[in-house]
């Protein structure tokens, strides 16, 4: 059986990937993969990912120069959900600019912004 077909795609064809940064092991984001974008990881050893929002494939940092480098691949339990480590060029992940996707944090019932901008996005994506 071939690697691609252990996977566990949804009804969309898609599967759940979680990025996180190699050297820190922080979550830099939770993205999408289908089975093209996941052969082109593997491929070219970088990041691509599917944009549902753009029903596209999306090479991280094609925009923005922000690539990520992969380190390894891992397929859970279930095989339903990739864990990608990864370096982080540019040290921006989020298209706001920041290192990670998951600045907002629940402090006293509210969402609090915990993680600075380090770029304008509108320097990023022109």
């Amino acid at each position: 059986m071939n690697w691609l077909d252990q996977v566990k795609w949804n009804n969309q064809g898609l599967i759940p990937v979680v990025t996180q940064e190699h050297k820190s092991k922080q979550v830099l984001t939770l993205a999408w993969m289908n089975k093209e974008s996941l052969q082109l990881t593997v491929d070219t050893g970088h990041a691509v990912y599917w944009s549902r929002s753009r029903q596209k494939l999306w090479h991280k940092g094609e925009q923005s120069g922000n690539q990520q480098l992969v380190k390894s691949i891992r397929l859970d339990c279930d095989n339903d959900a990739i864990l990608l480590e990864v370096e982080q060029l540019g040290g921006i992940a989020c298209h706001t600019g920041r290192h990670h996707c998951f600045y907002n944090k629940l402090e006293n019932g509210q969402w609090q912004i915990t993680e600075s901008v380090l770029k304008d996005p509108k320097e990023i994506y022109k």
